[in-house]
């Protein structure tokens, strides 16, 4: 009987976005499997491409005899898990994309990499034996021979690299002992750790009664077999972490292996030294900081079943775990879970697909949940679970508001607030420590001239230039940079300069308010080194520095016991962007921010500075009110149809030329009102929020519908409509649901 694989071809083009059939050649049929990774003859001139195997069949789609046979199997490939295979599919379906982009995306590693071995020198023969050729070497004078074998009657085995480098002698001496089999190299795979160089020892964890009760929730409900998802909202330092591991452990325990998630890698380090400390070795991480080789490594102590923990961003959901028995996304209201390339696909949604095919659970944890999530716990879709109080029970910071308006009035134009300013001096006098956080990174923000209002902008993109520190103006979508104007290009005016503060300016701020004290910095531009985060967070819980000045990355997961004021700075900058989500957002931050206050065994305070102190988003921070932020969140959603209320598809439409965006656009949402779709609603077609990126022009139509499938199926109808009527002068065409950030 023949046997055929139905494989999808590596190349990404929609024209080959389905499965070719190929018949498998007899001496393969052990090999062959879903996910493997094949060389097959492809077009007319039986080019050898790469494929990966879908699905194997003894029907053959059309006539065997023109069937074409596997070549071979790729060299150097890893194989794919079928379930990754089928989570591919899923994502392909519900995010809009090609099978291979789906593929690439859930295939950690692209290619395999040269394994690190592991070589150690043995004596293989009898210690007499080895006295009497010791005598014969020395009697020879055949010094590097009698140094090798001297070294070896004390130790019986030596690191090939000590023999090589420290004994100084050659490869050529070892393998003419290793003739007359006096000595063997034994050779074996070491593979690259990265959490090796963490110092990790076990430590008992006692639960207290609030966090057993939600660890008790997710573990007696996997004890009986029902596998769920789980939102866990537990305030600020109540110890959530301490309960993943909980869970983790009854995971690991029962044979089964756990992924967790964290937003940003400004997380990993703190985290994985508190994973290590309580499983050893069996941890993991894996992220875009690691080195090609260390990523392979990784990703084959995990197939292997060298670890039972990966940790990591967004990507390390796609671990190649075959038990895997538990998802846990922490921090799960981050927009980094959500990926800005296609397929534009969200963690959080896709650890429940994977959960499904591997029957395990998922916990998602925040002290500030998304909208989202906390509306389907709120509809029964997840079980919630609340930890409303922190551990130890330490009070919650006092948190303080200070209104930039009243300061101006005052004259105060400083940076930082009268209050804010006072708490500092005090903090430093008593040798404790401060985090002063602001969403921006830079010298300054754009800068305009006075006399006639213009802003100094990209000549490639519709947004301003960014002020650094070496004078440059530098565009944060494409590259362009160019020297900062001392006049205006338009008017001439000299009153041109920088508007708003950046964490650059705040330091210098810092330093000449309080000279005597000891800043560090952590945004973009000073984590760019492979263990920048790892330096910065351990001299700043080191207390090697005073004040941590920082972006979005210092306030999100950290625990520094010695902190006990943290400063928001500006907390307006991200409440007025284009976007339904940036009340939500503001929330967040802000009670982030503040939950880095006070986590020791000294009380915190929290000083927000704001022009709109009357906001619900920063009133329901200073409380810590996620309920009263919730309900008037929601009730605006509802009002303008915005998820999860409602689902929302954004169409980004893209082109060298203009016309060519707009007409492609027009075309699409015609075709979608042609559909006559009861409920749809169409935004559009518009110019994006960012009009012109790098000369490429940007136009996007937004779908919204009171049930989400009914947009899977609208875009399932304009992909076909797309391939149907294809168009060489067509705008290139990207779905995105429920998109995070403004195109």
């Amino acid at each position: 009987m023949a046997y055929y694989a139905n494989i999808i071809i590596d190349i990404s083009h929609e024209k080959l976005d389905r499965a070719f059939q190929y018949r498998i050649p007899e001496a393969l049929y052990a090999e062959i499997s879903p996910g493997v990774c094949v060389e097959v003859p492809f077009g007319k001139g039986n080019r050898i491409r790469r494929g990966f195997v879908l699905e194997i069949t003894d029907c053959a789609a059309y006539d065997p005899e023109k069937i074409k046979e596997i070549h071979a199997l790729a060299k150097g490939s890893v194989a794919v898990e079928t379930q990754l295979i089928a989570l591919a599919a899923w994502m392909r379906k519900h995010y809009g994309a090609t099978m291979n982009q789906a593929l690439k995306t859930v295939i950690p590693v692209k290619k395999k990499t040269k394994a690190r071995e592991k070589r150690m020198v043995c004596l293989c023969m009898e210690e007499s034996e080895a006295q009497k050729w010791l005598a014969i070497f020395q009697k020879k004078h055949y010094t590097a021979r009698a140094r090798l074998l001297e070294e070896l009657l004390q130790h019986k085995e030596l690191s090939y690299a000590l023999v090589t480098q420290k004994l100084h002698v050659a490869p050529n001496v070892i393998r003419a002992l290793e003739e007359k089999q006096m000595l063997r190299v034994e050779c074996e795979v070491e593979y690259r750790n990265p959490t090796g160089h963490l110092i990790c020892r076990k430590e008992p964890v006692a639960l207290n009664a609030m966090q057993r009760k939600a660890a008790d929730a997710v573990i007696s409900a996997m004890h009986q077999g029902v596998q769920g998802t789980y939102l866990l909202h537990g305030v600020t330092g109540s110890g959530k972490t301490e309960v993943y591991m909980e869970l983790i452990a009854d995971v690991v325990k029962a044979g089964k292996q756990a992924i967790v998630l964290i937003p940003e890698i400004a997380l990993t380090y703190q985290t994985v030294v508190r994973f290590c400390s309580r499983f050893g070795e069996r941890v993991s991480i894996l992220n875009s900081r690691l080195s090609q080789g260390e990523r392979y490594d990784q990703f084959l102590r995990a197939k292997n079943g060298g670890i039972d923990i990966m940790i990591g961003p967004r990507s390390a959901l796609f671990t190649p775990f075959s038990k895997l028995g538990l998802i846990i996304i922490d921090e799960e209201h981050e927009g980094s879970y959500k990926s800005e390339s296609v397929p534009k696909y969200h963690a959080r949604e896709t650890a429940i697909a994977r959960a499904k095919l591997a029957n395990a659970s998922v916990v998602l944890g925040s002290a500030t949940p998304s909208v989202d999530s906390y509306y389907k716990a709120m509809q029964g879709e997840y079980r919630l679970l609340r930890m409303q109080r922190r551990v130890a029970e330490k009070p919650l910071p006092i948190c303080h508001i200070t209104d930039l308006r009243e300061e101006l009035k005052n004259g105060n134009r400083s940076i930082f607030g009268r209050k804010l300013l006072a708490l500092m001096k005090e903090r430093l006098q008593k040798k404790q420590q401060i985090m002063l956080f602001l969403n921006r990174r830079g010298l300054m923000g754009f800068v305009s001239c006075r006399a006639c209002g213009t802003v100094i902008k990209c000549p490639h993109c519709d947004v301003s230039l960014s002020l650094h520190k070496d004078n440059r103006l530098r565009c944060h979508y494409c590259g362009y940079e160019e020297t900062a104007p001392s006049a205006c290009p338009f008017c001439g005016s000299s009153y041109i300069s920088g508007f708003s503060a950046g964490t650059q300016k705040i330091e210098e701020a810092v330093r000449k308010q309080f000279p005597d004290a000891k800043p560090i910095r952590m945004d973009f531009d000073t984590t760019r080194g492979k263990d920048s985060y790892e330096q910065i967070l351990s001299a700043f819980k080191n207390q090697e520095a005073d004040i941590l000045i920082g972006t979005q990355m210092i306030v999100k997961g950290h625990d520094f016991p010695n902190v006990t004021l943290v400063g928001v700075l500006a907390a307006d900058v991200s409440m007025y962007a284009a976007d339904y989500r940036a009340a939500e957002r503001t929330f967040q931050l802000l009670t982030q921010a503040a939950g880095r206050a006070g986590r020791g065994s000294l009380p915190g305070e929290v000083v927000i500075q704001t022009y709109n102190p009357q906001h619900y988003s920063i009133v329901t921070a200073k409380n810590q009110d996620y309920e009263a932020f919730y309900r008037q969140e929601i009730a605006v959603r509802k009002l303008l149809s915005y998820p999860p209320v409602s689902g929302l598809l954004l169409l980004l439409l893209t082109a060298k030329e203009e016309e060519t965006a707009m007409a492609t656009a027009e075309e699409l949402a015609a075709f979608a009102r042609g559909e006559q779709i009861v409920g749809l609603k169409i935004i559009g077609p518009a110019s994006a929020v960012v009009g012109r990126v790098d000369d490429v022009y940007r136009r996007v139509i937004y779908f919204k519908h009171s049930d989400s499938r009914c947009l899977v199926e609208l875009k399932d109808r304009m992909e076909g409509f797309l391939k149907e009527t294809e168009e060489k002068s067509r705008a290139a065409v990207t779905f995105d649901f429920n998109p995070m950030n403004g195109p």
